[in-house]
């Protein structure tokens, strides 16, 4: 935009509207520019002022002008059409885009030289440090991982902390920044905060070295009594009610309120945080925490909901808080769980109760860890049959709130894949190895400080069993599917050409990176890369990311058809039709059994037990009428009948598939 400066009747016109100016040959504005919608006014410093020709409308119909009146501005430009009223302080050193509203607020200068949040370091699962995550605008979940945890390779951190380090560099600057389309009003001080389109902060408390990183699609909010240090806030999130955040990064579509506090903690994206309490946590994508009485510290979560009451402790009191701990993937914790760290939690987990022994289940997923009279006992495999299980994994992709197509973390969704599959595998190694080395009539059997009975034992195999065999169908009928889902006729021929892998990646071992299912391979060639020097800047390392993500079925396939062979005795490069039509038959016999078990769990939730409480001052009949009004019946429960729909859909999809097979 071409400025120039001031002619004598304007400086005239806004000395008599009690205006005034330490120099107003250093108060440039644009073409278009009058001063009447300009009151009250201290300028000083270099000041740039564009043209006032819109209104706003604030909420209850009141219409206000675009302008300037009751406020102090150094060192400041004003784009086109904003609106700056009551500035109770003062506006220093800011660029202030088009279309801005900012009314009634203390304090937003910067001082000195700001990254914005940008570069600081979040001593995030250690509170005494030595995995600190340097912060930045686009920080994702999975580099967040790797920095975090893979420091027995400090030549990578190294490389890494250089490239991110040249990108903090990039955002040092001497002058803020509002961008288009803000709204700020009733904010007591904002110090060093470069704030992104759209944005709105309403009663925030304080503000100070930190990004607010909105955008016209998916705009931050934050709101009443927010007190934010040294952070960075991504697209789409919100943050109110008094929340206090020190030290933390905020992902995409975050939701934070009702007085949660955190300190060094890294939150990726559709995290929720309310109530509670968090401490040196790495919240990976959907954990969620609600309860005023729930502490999460020094811990790894990820598709994680934390009952009332959870808590863990870092320290045993004698070198201080060093410890930590990890839930795998969509691990819960009921309501008072404990868990003393060290520990890990296999994937989608259950907690419940108090546990001290540094148990450590990650080959044994699903599963719940219980305690009894304070001894932790695992049943392995359970929460496979669970309706809680189903239901969070299909919940998961609708609850995504991101907006736009430059998602920082690349999520992937599956129950079942190469990563939970591969610890099922060695999990009933385990078990078998248990059952053979204590005998198969012992009642208890003692692993990694839990306790594991005979009969969860047998029945944790059983389950492994069954969702391998599910997977594996899954896997062969998928790449034996056209790309409209239909089934071609093939000869043997064919068969093999069809099942040949499209790339020798993703045979080995299968890691989940907080959030992205990829081969331990590529994540290796990655971080050799950024070793090497290869790998220069945060966008190769996106796109190493997306590659991935992008090729993940591709990968799959290789991985299971390397694990056939395994698993069934069955060759996949020579395989014969009856074979494949075999292996389908396990894969619907899996699929019918489990659903039937997740049918058979729904059915608890509409039991007489359930119904205690209902069809208050009245009979039995009354009760159960209650219940339905309320909850519905069991025969039409959306869920159950989504239930029984997937049995119909797979068993006809398998018989599709074994015709095309079994043609002559």
């Amino acid at each position: 935009m071409e400025y120039r400066k001031l002619n004598a009747q304007e400086v005239e016109a806004l000395q008599s509207r009690g205006c005034r100016a330490d120099n107003w040959d250093n108060v440039e504005v644009a073409d278009g520019f009058t001063p009447e919608f300009i009151s009250n006014a201290v300028f000083s410093g270099a000041v740039r002022l564009g043209r006032f020709e819109k209104s706003f409308t604030l909420p209850g119909g009141v219409m206000i002008h675009s302008g300037i009146s009751d406020a102090r501005l150094h060192n400041v430009s004003i784009a086109d059409n904003c609106c700056v009223h009551g500035v109770r302080g003062y506006i220093a050193n800011y660029d202030i885009s088009e279309d801005c509203l900012i009314d009634n607020v203390g304090d937003i200068y910067t001082e000195g030289e700001s990254c914005f949040g940008n570069g600081v370091k979040v001593s995030v699962l250690n509170e005494t440090g030595g995995r600190e995550v340097v912060i930045h605008d686009g920080l994702s979940s999975h580099e967040a991982y790797m920095i975090a945890l893979y420091r027995h390779r400090p030549d990578f951190i190294e490389k890494m902390n250089a490239i991110i380090d040249g990108y903090v560099r990039t955002c040092r600057s001497s002058r803020g920044h509002i961008g288009r389309g803000v709204c700020i009003t009733g904010v007591s001080s904002i110090r060093n905060v470069r704030i992104g389109d759209a944005c709105v902060l309403e009663g925030v408390l304080r503000l100070s070295e930190g990004s607010l990183n909105g955008s016209a699609e998916a705009p931050v909010v934050l709101g009443q009594g927010v007190i934010c240090e040294d952070f960075i806030i991504s697209e789409g999130s919100t943050v109110t009610d008094g929340v206090m955040l020190t030290r933390c990064f905020v992902g995409q579509a975050c939701r934070f309120g009702h007085g949660y506090s955190a300190s060094d903690s890294l939150f990726f994206c559709n995290c929720q945080g309310e109530n509670g309490e968090a401490c040196a946590i790495f919240a990976g994508p959907y954990t969620v925490t609600h309860h005023k009485s729930t502490l999460l510290i020094a811990g790894m979560f990820s598709f994680m909901n934390a009952g009332s009451g959870s808590n863990q402790s870092n320290h045993m009191y004698k070198l201080g808080p060093i410890h930590q701990g990890v839930l795998e993937r969509g691990a819960k914790t009921s309501s008072d769980s404990y868990i003393l760290w060290p520990a890990r939690v296999g994937a989608f987990s259950l907690v419940m109760g108090r546990h001290v022994t540094h148990s450590d289940t990650t080959n044994l997923p699903f599963s719940y860890l219980i305690e009894k009279g304070e001894t932790s006992y695992l049943a392995p495999g359970v929460n496979l049959r669970s309706v809680g299980t189903i239901r969070d994994a299909r919940k998961w992709p609708r609850r995504d709130e991101r907006r736009g197509t430059d998602k920082h973390d690349l999520i992937n969704y599956n129950l079942l894949s190469p990563f939970t599959i591969q610890k099922m595998i060695k999990g009933l190694q385990t078990l078998e190895n248990l059952r053979y080395a204590s005998g198969e009539l012992s009642d208890v059997y003692s692993f990694h400080s839990v306790k594991i009975t005979n009969h969860s034992l047998k029945r944790g195999m059983e389950l492994y069993r069954i969702a391998i065999d599910k997977f594996m169908g899954n896997s062969l009928i998928s790449r034996l599917q056209e790309s409209d889902g239909s089934f071609a006729e093939l000869s043997e021929a064919q068969l093999h050409s069809k099942l040949r892998p499209d790339t020798p990646v993703g045979s080995g071992e299968w890691v989940d990176i907080s959030g992205l299912i990829a081969p331990k391979s590529e994540i290796a060639a990655l971080m050799n890369g950024i070793e090497r020097g290869s790998i220069t800047s945060l966008l190769e390392i996106r796109d190493a990311f997306k590659q991935m993500a992008d090729n993940y079925y591709s990968y799959e396939w290789t991985w299971a058809f390397q694990h056939i062979q395994q698993l069934y005795g069955i060759n996949p490069s020579k395989m014969t039709r009856e074979e494949a039509v075999s292996l389908i038959e396990r894969w619907k016999d899996a699929v019918v059994k489990l659903d039937n078990m997740i049918f058979e769990d729904a059915r608890k939730e509409f039991n007489l037990a359930s119904k205690t409480g209902f069809g208050a001052d009245g009979d039995k009949s009354q009760k159960e009428s209650d219940f339905e009004q309320v909850r519905g019946d069991f025969e039409s429960n959306p869920f159950v009948r989504s239930v029984l729909d997937h049995i119909s859909a797979k068993t006809e999809l398998g018989r599709k598939a074994v015709a095309a097979l079994n043609h002559q």
